[in-house]
């Protein structure tokens, strides 16, 4: 589908550009943007457009060496001079910069900034190859191109270590496009066009593989074919002298092809040399989320690679949160985007050397055959020092089984996702998911079952997500049914779901099922955890427990309990609050259907067992006798 018209900076539009040195234009003339401070602020803000960026955030752009006592005050002056800039523009800010989520927020449209506009063209260019369309691609692709500057992004402000990594990044995507539209226009048999380009770019980034392979291409397809291989000689000396390691099995594949054929070889080495994109289907209804998505996005994309975990209850939302924002990063991850699997199909713990194997089939790593676990780790560590991939480990079990798999070096990126908080592991991100809120759990059921519907009985589908406990899964499973059954009125299966004793056998839709995932996460528990789990929610009550609450229900001391409900938050079957608070002030959280299930594994009053004592160990596993 063709794109709708943009005009940046059309009559009576402000047309701000980061893609060079932070500018801004309107009717042709320039905007004063003020002194550098300011500057910093407006630019910081529009690198996030449309998205809360933290007082902190800001604090330190503006201040890198340690803000002054009247900061917050100062700040609040420059986001007043940004509002101002605004009310010159619209005849008034129409709320254009706003106080949200403890930070501020420039909402902006796609036709007023560069950046916006280049990400909507280049992800166009994307789709239309990846439907085989290698001409609109090629025109979109470069179309995004064009909206760079001669001068590199944000030149003026590079001083400030936060905005030189924005503009790195931006320069990381542009190369990334450049790449794409090098290989739509060779695939077309335009590769004339590219030759000079690419030369350039290849000089100014020797190591990167991928513009390697489409300048030796385009040198192939223009007759050229020694240079094409002098290109690979080079490259390949380059590796051997400054990293000690060979060229890829694909590119040096690429080599062979064109030495010995004598032809061009049309497909792009990097694209096998790395990954490609080996991901599930993103989810039609996914919802909300924005803080957390635009976190991932920001922390997994940034230039130098990182390693996040993304914790929470099962059913959470965690891999559908992952998987989003794997789709989105395509820009971020030339060397390509894959998934795999921390569980088997029956929910055991998939080995370290399993899931190496995997990712070596995967990013073509290693030769055929089975090798030496040591050699396949080794081998795939340089792969991730070599490569910028993004690399997702869904449903992780324990630390144990990944910290082989993590990158030691390099740009690459990894995510975890875990029920657990994988606290073993150094130096890594951390989010950790909470049941979305009730406007975001409606969204959601709405979108299956239909607004109408929805809108039909509100009361009852608000019933509804709070029996779910706001868990996503169990919000989708609950659309999933009544959009199978129409003719069942909200307010009935409310009635249902409000039953505990047949809240989870509601919650089933075909291969679906709310109680067997819950299964899976106390399955995981070891013994102790079980035990104190089993007596928590045996005696917990709506609306979560205190530590004095706990004490009672495990029989046990002050520190005793503190340790057993501090081991239930790292297994992610308690949840505790967000900001810091003392123990005995803090409200913890069973959620509500795993309450259901431990009861129903367990009993109503979880003491199917030997009580523990008080001050002793964690309390022995429940039987079901």
């Amino acid at each position: 589908m063709p794109l709708p018209p943009v005009r940046p900076g059309g009559p009576g539009t402000v047309y701000f550009s980061l893609l060079g040195p932070l500018s801004a234009v309107i009717d042709g003339r320039p905007l004063p943007l003020g002194p550098r401070k300011q500057r910093l602020v407006l630019a910081t803000l529009l690198s996030r457009p449309n998205t809360p960026v933290p007082v902190d955030v800001l604090t330190d752009v503006v201040w890198p060496q340690g803000p002054p006592r009247t900061a917050r005050k100062n700040l609040q002056v420059y986001v007043s001079a940004a509002r101002a800039l605004f009310g010159a523009v619209d005849g008034d800010d129409r709320g254009r910069v706003v106080h949200d989520c403890g930070g501020y927020r420039l909402r902006v449209e796609e036709g007023e900034l560069d950046t916006l506009r280049f990400r909507t063209l280049a992800r166009a260019g994307r789709a239309a190859a990846e439907r085989g369309d290698l001409r609109t691609a090629a025109r979109l692709l470069r179309e995004a191109l064009d909206l760079w500057g001669e001068r590199p992004p944000l030149h003026d402000l590079r001083d400030s270590a936060e905005v030189a990594e924005e503009a790195e990044r931006l320069e990381a995507r542009c190369l990334t496009v450049y790449e794409d539209w090098a290989e739509a226009e060779i695939e077309t048999g335009r590769a004339g066009v590219t030759v000079d380009g690419l030369r350039d770019l290849v000089e100014r980034h020797p190591f990167r593989e991928r513009l390697r392979a489409a300048w030796m291409n385009s040198l192939h397809q223009t007759g050229r074919q020694a240079e094409a291989l002098a290109v690979y000689d080079d490259y390949r000396q380059l590796l051997a002298r400054e990293l000690g390691l060979e060229p890829s099995p694909a590119m040096a594949g690429l080599y062979r092809a064109m030495l010995g054929e004598g032809r061009a070889a049309r497909s792009s080495a990097p694209r096998g040399a790395a990954a490609g994109v080996s991901l599930p289907a993103d989810s039609r209804h996914f919802t909300g989320r924005e803080d957390e998505l635009t976190w991932l996005l920001d922390v997994s994309g940034s230039p130098e690679g990182a390693v996040l975990v993304v914790s929470g209850p099962a059913g959470v939302g965690k891999s559908a949160l992952a998987v989003r924002a794997a789709h989105l990063l395509a820009d971020c991850f030339p060397d390509g985007r894959v998934h795999v699997r921390a569980r088997t199909e029956d929910g055991a713990t998939r080995t370290r050397n399993d899931m190496l194997e995997e990712l070596g089939r995967l990013c073509g790593v290693g030769g055929p055959g089975r090798p030496d676990p040591a050699q396949a780790q080794n081998a795939w560590q340089d792969w991730l020092s070599r490569h910028r991939a993004l690399i997702v480990l869904d449903d992780v079990a324990d630390e144990a089984s990944v910290r082989g798999l993590l990158p030691r070096s390099g740009r690459s990126s990894v995510l975890l996702t875990s029920r657990g908080q994988l606290a073993g592991l150094e130096a890594v991100h951390r989010t950790a998911l909470a049941a979305p809120g009730e406007d975001e759990s409606l969204e959601l059921l709405g979108t299956l079952i239909g607004g109408d519907r929805l809108r039909s009985d509100r009361a009852a589908a608000v019933r509804i997500v709070r029996a779910c406990g706001g868990l996503p899964l169990a919000v989708a499973v609950s659309g999933m049914r009544l959009a199978v059954l129409r003719h069942l009125p909200l307010a009935e299966y409310a009635d249902r779901l409000d039953d505990p004793a047949a809240a989870l056998d509601e919650l089933v839709a075909g291969d679906v099922s709310v109680r067997s995932r819950l299964a899976a996460g106390w399955r995981d528990l070891g013994a102790g955890d079980r035990g104190a789990l089993a007596r928590i929610a045996g005696s917990a009550g709506e609306g979560g427990f205190t530590l004095e609450r706990a004490m009672a229900a495990l029989d046990r001391d002050e520190r005793g309990a503190i340790r057993a409900v501090e081991s239930l938050i790292g297994t992610g079957a308690v949840t505790s609050p967000s900001g810091e608070v003392t123990a005995h002030a803090a409200l913890y959280e069973v959620p509500r259907l795993l309450c259901l299930y431990v009861r129903e594994e367990t009993g109503p009053q979880g003491v199917r067992g030997t009580a523990p004592s008080a001050g002793r160990g964690a309390a022995p596993l429940l039987s079901r006798g």
